[in-house]
C-alpha cells in the first residue's frame, strides 16, 4: 500500500535526531501526533515539524496523511497475521489449544512491541471513517476469521454452538486488544501479562486448567519460533 521513493529530498530545516532512516522517522511522529492529538487534527505540515524536514520532503516517502495512516494501521495487525500459518503448521491437529494460545500470545507481542501504541488508533472515531481504515478492516477480518477458525477448534461443546466462529473469534480479539489499553494507563506488557491474557483466551472458550497450563508449556516456544523463522527471512545473508 505504501509507495517508496528513492530521491533523497531537500536538507532537513533541523539536523535529525534519530539514525532511523527517515521515513521511520515521519511514521514516528505521526504516530505519536495521530494517538496524542488524533488524525483529523494533524496536517502533514506538522508531522514534518516534528521530524524536522521540510513539508515538501515528507512526500518523497509518502503521498499524503491517509498513506501514513493506512501503514500505522497495517503495522498493528499484520505482523500476526502472517504468523496464523507458522503456528497452525507448528502445532499438532490434537492441540488446537496451543495453537490458540500461541496466537494470543504473538498478536500480544505484535500490540505491545507496536511503536508509539498505534494500536490505539483503530478505536479512534476520526479513524474508522477514514478510507485508510478499509484495509486494516480488511487485514483485521483476517486475523479475526483465523482466531474463530482456531477457537472453534479449542473451545468446549457448550461454547461452540453458542457463537459464530467469526463472532467468537472478534471476541478473542477484544480480550487480546486490551494489551493497547493496559499499554495507554502505563501498565508493562511483559511475559507474565502476555500469558495471563493468552490464558483468559483460552478459558474464555471453556477450556478447563489444566488444558491451559498445558497449552502454555508449548505455545510460548512456538511463538518465539515463528518470530525467529521471520527473522530468517528478513536477514539477506545466506
Amino acid at each position: 500500500m505504501s509507495i517508496r521513493r528513492s530521491h533523497p529530498g531537500r536538507p532537513r530545516l533541523v539536523p535529525a535526531s534519530s539514525t532511523a532512516p527517515p521515513r521511520e522517522q515521519v511514521l514516528h511522529a505521526a504516530a505519536q501526533l495521530f494517538v496524542t492529538k488524533g488524525f483529523a487534527a494533524t496536517s502533514t505540515r506538522e508531522i514534518a515539524e516534528k521530524v524536522g524536514i521540510r513539508q515538501a520532503s515528507l512526500y518523497y516517502h509518502f503521498t499524503g496523511k491517509d498513506e501514513i495512516l493506512a501503514e500505522l494501521l497495517e503495522r498493528s495487525v499484520r505482523p500476526t497475521v502472517d504468523r496464523v500459518e507458522q503456528i497452525e503448521r507448528l502445532t499438532t491437529p490434537e492441540s488446537p489449544e496451543t495453537a490458540l494460545y500461541a496466537l494470543a500470545l504473538v498478536d500480544v507481542r505484535t500490540l505491545a512491541a507496536a511503536p508509539d501504541n498505534i494500536g490505539m488508533l483503530a478505536t479512534h472515531p476520526d479513524v474508522t471513517s477514514s478510507e485508510a481504515f478499509d484495509a486494516f478492516r480488511s487485514t483485521r477480518a483476517e486475523l479475526a476469521d483465523a482466531y474463530g477458525r482456531i477457537a472453534t477448534r479449542a473451545a468446549a461443546p457448550a461454547v461452540v454452538p453458542a457463537a459464530d466462529p467469526r463472532h467468537l473469534g472478534e471476541m478473542l480479539m477484544h480480550l487480546v486488544e486490551v494489551t493497547t489499553t493496559l499499554r495507554s494507563i502505563g501498565v508493562l506488557i511483559d511475559q507474565t501479562t502476555a500469558r495471563v491474557i493468552a490464558s483468559t483466551c483460552l478459558r474464555a472458550c471453556g477450556i478447563p486448567d489444566d488444558r491451559v497450563a498445558s497449552a502454555a508449556l508449548s505455545a510460548a516456544a512456538i511463538a518465539d519460533q515463528t518470530c525467529s523463522v521471520d527473522a530468517q527471512r528478513a536477514d539477506p545473508s545466506p
